[in-house]
């Protein structure tokens, strides 16, 4: 289901995750589950995943995750601090010790001068605190943008994890 790089990457979280008896949660928007996706897959990853928020509408942010809407409005859904609000709010609202949220501009449409198709931010939170990340991937196409998206969360999880 997901290329080879990401199952690998999924399967180092689940594992570093389950070494150090920290559970994880996502909070996604255009990515639209597939970060948990990639971490149910692994087996046993039971042991360690709490849930996952796919939080595709301002709304859902709001509501779910608690993540202000003055804080929407003033920087946008796809912003640093919004990514970081809803890292927060992944913890807040779960039994998770180690969150990764990802919002950005999938395509092939949506995007503007300033916040171009592939702009993805990216917030997690572990023990060792939290970290923030921008990606620009370009117009490289929806499931292009989405696969790299979750290459990168994962990543972030394993930074959080290992930290």
């Amino acid at each position: 289901m997901f290329p080879d790089d990401i199952q690998m990457l999924a399967r180092r979280v689940i594992e570093a995750a389950v070494a150090r008896d920290l559970t994880l949660a996502t909070a996604e928007s255009c990515t639209g589950g597939l970060v948990a996706g990639a971490l149910t897959a692994v087996a046993g990853s039971s042991a360690v995943v709490d849930r996952g928020f796919v939080t595709y509408s301002n709304a859902a942010k709001i509501e779910l995750l608690g993540v202000p809407a003055d804080l929407i409005e003033a920087h946008g859904a796809v912003s640093g601090p919004v990514a970081r609000a809803m890292a927060e709010g992944a913890v807040a609202r779960s039994r998770a010790t180690v969150s990764v949220s990802v919002t950005g501009i999938a395509g092939p449409g949506g995007g503007s001068s300033d916040k171009p198709v592939g702009l993805v931010h990216f917030g997690a939170i572990g023990p060792h605190g939290a970290v923030h990340a921008e990606h620009r991937f370009g117009d490289a196409g929806r499931e292009s943008v989405r696969l790299s998206s979750v290459r990168v969360a994962l990543n972030l999880l394993l930074d959080r994890i290992e930290a």
